[in-house]
């Protein structure tokens, strides 16, 4: 592996996961520095220049995606992948319009993310796309969150909108969205 390119940055708040993404990667010759959170990712950025960042969509305190454009302007350069265990095309279109690359579901390996930062999609994936089109509660689950993100996260304009109780949309939106 060269000496350019090879700097990573991991920002999520499982500690677990980035435990053992950082020690594969390092296996692979990397350089990895970890952040558990928005802040403490934008405090190792003032001393630490990465190449590549790896930003967790849900963290504790803020979204991920609110580190994008600042890790943007910052550095030109980087190049940067969503991870997320809750996507939808709203988020994921939000993640590319900010800067991000690529944009993958957890769990996600580290073959599957040296991929996407290649551009290049795992056999595992493109089984997938080449299968039936996505579950209806895969478009509704969507479509919820399209109306959330024009509504700027707001759940009673939300639920209003889509014509249901809050509770049952706080509900909808606890569980985990269906693959396809």
């Amino acid at each position: 592996m060269s000496e350019n390119n090879n700097k990573f940055l991991l920002v999520d708040d499982d500690v677990t996961f980035t435990t053992t993404l950082c020690r594969s990667l390092k296996r692979r010759g990397y350089v990895v520095t970890v952040a558990h959170s928005v802040d403490e990712a934008l405090l190792c950025c003032q001393t630490y220049t990465p190449d590549k960042a790896v930003i967790d969509l849900k963290l504790e305190t803020k979204s991920g995606l609110s580190l994008i454009p600042v890790l943007r302007n910052r550095f030109p350069n980087l190049r940067m992948i969503v991870l997320t265990g809750y996507s939808s095309i709203a988020t994921t279109v939000d993640a590319i319009k900010m800067g991000a690359e690529n944009y993958l579901q957890k769990p996600a390996g580290t073959r599957e993310i040296l991929a996407a930062f290649d551009n290049q999609t795992t056999t595992e994936d493109t089984q997938l796309d080449s299968l039936s089109p996505p579950s209806l509660d895969r478009i509704e689950w969507e479509h919820i969150q399209r109306v959330l993100t024009e509504h700027n996260g707001n759940i009673s304009e939300t639920a209003r909108q889509l014509g249901m109780h809050r509770r049952t949309l706080q509900r909808k939106l606890q569980k985990r969205p269906v693959k396809t």
